[in-house]
């Protein structure tokens, strides 16, 4: 039997073990999914291999330390610096970043998107800009501080009271303003400023207050919760080493959410 869990802190929220769990069942394969609550960064690593799993989903606060931990990284993960899928092979950790794809499934409905404003600069942001500029969409990264933007050299950074351009096709919360307090992201009438078509929040399962914002301002919006699906399927299928499953794991996955 495989072991898998999600790694994060907080991490009673998340869905990843219902997900994971009836994608398992449905296709008939010899494992299990759990979660694990990490407080300290430093014992990711050491965490791994005491729980003895074959893979973990890495969440918020990890993401980059994951990265660190890895003895082998794909492409994308180096180019993103930031990783949410590990497998562990022969005492060898291997990192993936399926955030990146799943992110661009998750906003495929929205249209004719040219410039986007990312709110934050932690592991999820580095893999959003990255499958943005993948499609040649102009991204605006602000922060509350200038402690990360090293790692976006590629990308307009920006400290939130410095922000100049407020025309963009779609605003992403990266940050977690929301997940455990009724913070928004950034100062408010900064957000009333900013003109947006669309939005995307990257916690799902409640009500942020940044959704709030958006629903009082009639911005059609997204939470994670289809990011989660799609980083999901493509995490699944490194965990299983399966080829050519996508639909039913998509499937099983999707009604394992429509459950919740």
């Amino acid at each position: 039997m495989k072991f898998f869990c999600v790694i994060g802190d907080p991490i009673s929220h998340s869905k990843s073990p219902r997900i994971h769990n009836n994608a398992i069942k449905h296709l008939g394969l010899n494992g299990i999914y759990s979660r694990f609550h990490l407080k300290d960064k430093d014992k990711l690593k050491e965490s791994l291999f005491k729980l003895k799993l074959n893979g973990a989903n890495i969440t918020l606060p990890f993401k980059e330390e994951a990265v660190k931990i890895a003895d082998f990284k794909d492409e994308l993960t180096l180019q993103i610096g930031s990783a949410n899928t590990l497998i562990l092979k022969n005492r060898k950790i291997h990192a993936y970043n399926t955030d990146s794809p799943g992110f661009l499934k998750a906003i495929e409905e929205f249209k004719n998107i040219k410039k986007a404003l990312i709110l934050g600069a932690g592991g999820t942001t580095r893999a959003i800009a990255y499958a943005l500029k993948q499609r040649n969409i102009h991204c605006t990264i602000a922060n509350r501080s200038e402690r990360n933007f090293s790692h976006f050299k590629d990308f307009k950074c920006t400290l939130y009271e410095d922000l100049k351009d407020f025309e963009f096709d779609i605003i992403i919360n990266s940050t977690s303003a929301g997940l455990n307090d009724d913070n928004l992201p950034c100062n408010v009438d900064l957000l009333k400023k900013i003109k947006t078509k669309y939005a995307f929040e990257v916690i799902y399962g409640k009500k942020t207050p940044f959704i709030k914002f958006c629903e009082e301002n009639n911005i059609k919006y997204k939470d994670g919760l289809s990011m989660l699906l799609w980083q999901g399927v493509f995490a699944f299928e490194l965990f299983f080493e399966l080829e050519n499953k996508q639909k039913q794991i998509q499937k099983a996955m999707l009604e394992a959410l429509n459950l919740s």
